[in-house]
């Protein structure tokens, strides 16, 4: 398509979008009011980028037809091509996901007693990354391990666009270092994998009680008496498709049962995205990985101090920072190859 084309469709886009957003009807339902939000949020940007291209366009074309003003044509022309790159950028198919809240899980892997304590510090990591970038965390969830660190621990992060930023960090990382426990001095691998899910509204995903098959038992490890001396903890098993979510840290049975829907919901809606995914070939080809767990994503060298991302061949040496929750250098690289690749795809289809 043409740029003016484009443009034009752009523009006949938002003002759709905008009607909508006026339209009293459209917020008698929670669901189609929430998607004409994000509709009308998503067109904001490119919009913007269209009228800054049409305003560069007419004086590129004044420049040109006046003598005094031709000088200007070269970094006019420059800074026109620099917006449609841009706006090109813009109008990229985003996953409709991307401006969810998350829930994580992160699971010790490989390296015994080393990997519940390696889980434990991907787990500080991604908390202090959501703090940096003014998002909210609440832990919904965690096993300890008795060495340190957690079997596994599940938590949420709260704020516009968490999606777009947490799903990179989906997939298996990788740690290269000495054990507090090692007295040979001898250089350990352990993984910890971490599962990235949009959270689900009850409107997205509904589920049928007569699907649920739900158990409650006494709570087990730390916690104190009262978690320990009632039948608060719960496990909720969804009959369809065998998933099953336990869950145990709070003293109430009821705020234990909706942290579990909480984290089923999630994990429903990722089956579906995932078969949706699926059907999609080229999209699938041109991803930037899976999100899998068993993606290895990471590898984090303490005796050189050095992360490395696989995805993108990007290596930084500055591991203190990253695992203090600096992780923008890695998410912007990331965002920035998922674009381009995307465009490359749009432009092949």
């Amino acid at each position: 398509m043409a740029i003016d084309d484009l443009v034009a469709e752009l523009e006949r886009s938002f003002e759709e979008a905008r009607d909508r957003m006026s339209d009293p009807a459209v917020f008698n339902d929670h669901r189609t009011a929430a998607d004409a939000g994000r509709r009308f949020k998503e067109l904001e940007e490119p919009y913007a980028l269209a009228q800054e291209w049409r305003s560069v366009r007419e004086d590129l074309d004044d420049a040109r037809g006046d003598g005094e003003l031709r000088e200007l044509v070269p970094d006019l022309e420059a800074r026109l091509a620099a917006v449609e790159e841009a706006l090109k950028l813009a109008l990229v198919e985003r996953d409709p996901a991307d401006a969810k809240d998350v829930i994580v899980e992160v699971r010790q892997g490989v390296g015994g007693d080393e990997a519940a304590i390696w889980a434990g510090d991907v787990m500080r990591m991604l908390t202090r990354y959501a703090e940096r970038r003014g998002f909210k965390t609440e832990v919904l969830g965690s096993s300890p391990s008795e060495a340190g660190g957690y079997k596994d621990v599940t938590f949420a992060v709260k704020g516009d666009g968490a999606y777009s930023v947490f799903k990179w960090e989906g997939g298996t990382h990788r740690v290269q270092r000495v054990p507090e426990t090692e007295s040979q001095g001898r250089i350990h691998t352990s993984t910890a994998t971490v599962a990235v899910m949009p959270e689900a509204e009850e409107v997205e995903v509904e589920i049928d009680p007569n699907d649920l098959k739900i158990d409650v038992y006494r709570s087990t490890g730390p916690g104190g008496q009262s978690v320990n001396t009632t039948d608060s903890a719960v496990r909720i098993t969804h009959v369809p498709t065998g998933l099953v979510v336990a869950m145990q840290d709070e003293k109430s049975q009821l705020q234990n049962k909706q942290k579990a829907l909480r984290v089923l919901r999630a994990r429903l809606l990722e089956l579906e995205r995932r078969r949706q995914e699926a059907e999609l070939s080229a999209r699938r080809r041109s991803q930037i990985g899976t999100g899998e767990r068993s993606e290895k994503i990471r590898t984090y060298n303490f005796p050189e101090n050095r992360v490395t991302d696989h995805r993108i061949k990007v290596t930084l040496h500055q591991l203190d920072r990253v695992l203090g929750g600096e992780l923008d250098e890695l998410t912007g690289a990331l965002v920035a190859e998922d674009r381009r690749r995307a465009l490359e795809t749009a432009a092949l289809a």
